[in-house]
């Protein structure tokens, strides 16, 4: 909760530079003297695609909006988070062990994939509503014509224009989506056991460690176990995204707010994909990329962490 909180505006950013409503209005160098079809025009694929894109973003968005809008749908982002995560890694923890089991009790990566892939589709399963409010809150902007006055309200209105399925749109992307999350627990399993046997290799040099990394401990742990932590879990969910980001594109064009009188833009994973290429190209599979890294990266550290330091204190 701590870690949506603080990272809420590069939420938004995200979001704002995945949709095709914020393509002209936050294309980076959009400016006074500049018309967003030339924006657009000279960045093709650079849209979000950059940290100068996304600290452009942000202050459109505060100037334009003022800074209460860097944090849309931190509401039912704060509400989401918790069943979110205890789904995940309950159902990772927990197919973790059913599958070791049904393998005579050896962890594989195969062991891991799977159940990383069982906790990704349980995960997306459960909780997409929450996360389909929370991209339409971000998405509307002051000025747009239809307003949705808070979470609650979206619901109400989604339900009533589009129907109980318009609280799932966009599930396939997420379902697709399940192989990032099942990427980065394999990856992190791995790093975590390969940093474990350097550290065995290393006992054997600790005459030569600092003082420091020999007797200060956490929670029974050195200081140097849990910065492997830290850092299998930061490049496990960098690898990740990095391999699996467009689905987050896909995801967003699929739940954005479909116009009053307008056709619906976006229908299906197939017709979004192919309709992204057509007009935008590949880059556009890209918009907002820096801006999730510098959220997401730093925020499974931290989650990884906390669940490491919580299975060490009571199990």
């Amino acid at each position: 909760m701590v870690g949506a909180l603080v990272t809420s505006p590069l939420d938004v950013v995200k979001t704002r530079l995945q949709s095709s409503l914020y393509k002209d209005t936050l294309s980076p160098g959009t400016g006074p003297s500049m018309s967003p079809a030339a924006a657009v025009s000279t960045t093709p694929t650079g849209r979000g695609g950059s940290g100068s894109g996304s600290q452009a973003a942000v202050a459109h968005i505060y100037t334009n909006e003022g800074p209460r809008a860097l944090y849309k749908g931190l509401g039912p982002n704060l509400v989401g988070v918790i069943p979110a995560r205890a789904i995940n890694f309950a159902a990772y923890g927990n197919g973790k062990k059913f599958f070791a089991d049904l393998n005579h009790g050896n962890e594989t990566a195969i062991v891991h994939l799977a159940a990383a892939a069982n906790a990704g589709v349980a995960t997306s399963t459960m909780t997409n509503p929450i996360w389909m409010v929370k991209t339409r809150m971000q998405l509307q902007s002051e000025g747009s014509k239809r307003i949705y006055k808070n979470s609650f309200h979206c619901v109400l209105e989604i339900l009533q224009a589009e129907g109980i399925r318009g609280l799932y749109k966009g599930l396939s992307a997420s379902y697709l989506g399940v192989a990032e999350g099942t990427i980065q627990w394999v990856v992190y399993e791995h790093l975590k056991t390969r940093f474990s046997e350097r550290r065995r290799v290393d006992q054997v040099s600790l005459e030569t460690r600092p003082v420091a990394s020999q007797r200060t401990l956490v929670g029974g742990k050195k200081v140097e176990e849990w910065m492997d932590y830290l850092g299998a879990a930061g490049i496990a969910k960098f690898i990740a995204s990095a391999i699996t980001y467009p689905h987050e594109v896909l995801r967003t064009r699929m739940r954005q707010t479909p116009a009053r009188g307008e056709r619906l833009r976006y229908t299906g994973l197939r017709q979004t994909f192919g309709l992204i290429l057509k007009e935008e190209g590949v880059g556009a599979l890209y918009g907002g990329l820096t801006a999730h890294m510098m959220r997401v990266v730093p925020n499974a550290a931290i989650m990884f962490f906390c669940y490491e330091a919580i299975l060490h204190r009571f199990l």
